[in-house]
């Protein structure tokens, strides 16, 4: 399956569109209708352990989202984009003088990192020390950080901000203040590791789909290079198509009804985004690639109140770097004789991207 799921998911849809998998100890939904409004349900949340922004319940949920959603619009989000497009920029020019390159090691890995680092108001040298961290399961389905080192790098960070804050992301939190208390450094902390997932491993997966996904339709990639416009529907689209994340977990505080039946109260619910985007009751001819798509509906990055703050910024990376790989590299194409080899269950995305620049 990990090679190929989509034959079962395709099966699953079929015949068993709610199916408890005892050797997974969950129960699976596999449908478009199911998968999306599991996401978005109150009653369906992420399971413990962990603290990051999809562990956060009811008013202290929206207390954090009220706090975190405008450091990501306005001037803040302007001079995010400013940070990330140059980033990209360099990031491209340094492919120039190579004859072949792993887009993958070369690109995906870093961008994201420093789309963080410039939210967040770091040093751009912390972007060394900040990428293992987003590599390394720190998403926005949950989860506790890999390194427990990411609560010592940021503790001086947190003094000087709420000593000397700033109008930077970390400053907008550090001074935040919910019941007239301020944020903990715990909480700022699970925050913060919920972006490093989002704008990290996540993105980073999802932009080396986006670009296999281009490679393999040169047609829509010249309509992309002619039209930069397009930059965000093809974004949309791979991430319909080939979300980075294909399994979402969910316990469920009360029995839930479905398609295929009731998803009993208590149990572990798996969420299969992967198959969701491919269902053909939702989408004509799902197996395709086409950046001129109407209405994806979008749910690699959650549903209702669930749905990832690091949206925002995956996109803003995903247009940036696609438009700065575009930009400079003018002739790109697969590696002669390289295919990708997209692996993996839970996350999903090739390994490589090689690719010819001249």
């Amino acid at each position: 399956m990990a090679r190929d799921p989509y034959p079962l998911y395709r099966r699953l849809r079929d015949t068993h569109p709610l199916l408890h998998d005892e050797v997974f100890g969950a129960w699976l939904l596999s449908r478009y209708v199911d998968v999306r409004a599991a996401l978005a349900d109150p009653r369906l949340v992420a399971p413990p352990p962990g603290r990051s922004f999809a562990h956060l319940e009811e008013a202290t949920h929206d207390a954090h989202r009220a706090l975190v959603s405008p450091a990501l619009q306005g001037r803040a989000l302007a001079a995010l984009k400013a940070g990330v497009d140059r980033t990209a920029y360099v990031l491209a020019r340094r492919l120039i003088r190579l004859q072949e390159a792993d887009l993958v090691e070369e690109f995906c890995h870093w961008l994201p990192a420093a789309a963080v680092v410039a939210a967040l108001g770091l040093p751009p040298a912390d972007t060394v020390r900040i990428a293992p961290w987003c590599r390394t399961g720190l998403t926005h389905l949950g989860g506790v950080p890999a390194d427990l080192d990411l609560d010592a790098f940021l503790r001086p960070h947190l003094a000087r901000r709420r000593a000397h804050p700033g109008g930077d992301l970390l400053s907008v939190l550090c001074t935040a203040r919910t019941d007239g208390r301020p944020l903990s450094d715990e909480a700022v902390t699970g925050l913060v590791a919920t972006l490093l997932g989002a704008g990290g491993e996540a993105t980073g997966r999802a932009l080396a789909a986006l670009l296999a996904n281009l490679l393999d339709h040169p047609a829509q990639l010249a309509l992309v290079r002619a039209r930069p416009g397009l930059a965000d529907a093809a974004w949309a689209e791979s991430l319909r198509r080939d979300p980075a994340v294909h399994i979402v977990l969910r316990r469920a505080l009360a029995p839930v009804e479905t398609s295929g039946g009731t998803i009993p109260a208590g149990a572990t619910v798996a969420c299969l985004v992967g198959s969701a985007g491919r269902d053909a009751t939702r989408f004509a001819d799902p197996d395709r690639y086409d950046v001129f798509r109407a209405a994806p509906g979008q749910l690699a990055f959650g549903a209702g109140r669930h749905r990832c703050l690091g949206v925002q910024l995956a996109r803003l990376t995903a247009g940036s770097g696609l438009r700065a790989l575009l930009e400079a590299l003018p002739v790109l194409r697969w590696a002669p004789g390289f295919r990708p080899a997209p692996e993996g269950l839970l996350t999903r995305s090739p390994a490589a991207v090689r690719v010819r620049l001249r």
